[in-house]
């Protein structure tokens, strides 16, 4: 996994080589300082008060390192919060978008022109969905994962639920019949409200894509810079960011990714340069695959012009 810029798709990715930005790594924590980074409270403040920076109104990324908090066991972090009352999510599927075969990241988002995007959940070898996947209401055709739990949903349908969540389905319920959602995929619940790792303790280690949905109602998309166990990572999180109510795993290993496009105001301002971030989520030469499906985020203004 590799962050960086490349200014022939215009974008900032994990996942693609790095061809600049070394000389920075020195001044890292000057020239982030420099750059506009702010702090904010979020939901997530307890972790050594963290400095985000304001990519565009609603959306603000940083980065954690964890370290001995977490016993040396988890990498660095990189974490993009997004206030769903200004970012509209929408998930992609290839069949779906009449397509013979999956899409890079960097494809998905030549295609949708999303602000940010990140793979969805684990998939067959035949690329087909493991899990619910609604598109505007639509089943794309696969059936719930009768173990997995976690379920993103994203466009309410009816006014006054929250515009994006992350569901317990051990607890609360979703009707495929009658979504209340328009978007929705299903993965692994990796946390719950009461603090509580919700996968197994095993010796797999991997990249790995979160999706939290923190107290204060918004939702931050996790990547791991480096392989981690997700045991691991969820009790990091419980303990070193106690203000997640609780998280979901998406697909890990070669499938992790995330994509922000560098025409966010808070990348193309002067002086910003988003491969300062290169390092922090470095996956050292590791292979990105094509992806089935994804999820995409845009303002709410430029969504609805689309």
């Amino acid at each position: 996994m590799r962050f960086c810029v490349d200014s022939r798709w215009s974008a900032v990715r994990v996942g693609v080589t790095v061809r600049r930005g070394a000389r920075y790594w020195r001044r890292l924590g000057s020239t982030l300082a420099v750059c506009g980074m702010f702090s904010v409270s979020l939901g997530l403040a307890s972790a050594q008060g963290l400095s985000w920076e304001q990519l565009a109104e609603g959306m603000v990324v940083t980065t954690w390192d964890p370290g001995t908090r977490c016993d040396g066991q988890v990498p660095r972090l990189f974490m993009v919060k997004i206030d769903p009352e200004r970012f509209r999510f929408s998930t992609y599927h290839f069949r779906d978008e009449g397509l013979p075969a999956p899409l890079t990241i960097k494809e998905w988002q030549q295609r949708t022109r999303a602000s940010v995007l990140f793979n969805a959940g684990l998939f067959r070898e035949d690329f087909s969905y493991m899990g619910w996947l609604f598109k505007d209401g639509r089943s794309l055709g696969s059936k719930r994962h009768p173990l997995w739990k976690g379920l993103f949903v994203a466009e309410p349908v009816e006014a006054g639920l929250p515009k994006a969540r992350v569901l317990d389905l051990a607890v609360e319920h979703f009707s495929p019949d009658d979504p209340a959602y328009h978007e929705a995929a299903q993965s692994l619940m990796l946390l719950d409200r009461s603090g509580k790792p919700r996968v197994r303790r095993t010796g797999q280690r991997a990249h790995q894509t979160v999706v939290v949905e923190d107290r204060a109602g918004s939702l931050v998309v996790i990547k791991t810079a480096g392989e981690v166990t997700m045991w691991e990572l969820a009790v990091c999180l419980q303990e070193g960011l106690p203000g997640i109510a609780h998280a979901m795993a998406m697909d890990g290993g070669a499938s992790s990714d995330l994509l922000i496009s560098s025409e966010l105001p808070g990348v193309r301002e002067a002086g910003r340069d988003p491969s300062l971030w290169q390092r922090l989520v470095d996956g050292n030469g590791v292979e990105h695959i094509t992806l089935p499906a994804v999820i995409g985020i845009a303002a709410r203004d430029v969504a609805r012009r689309r």
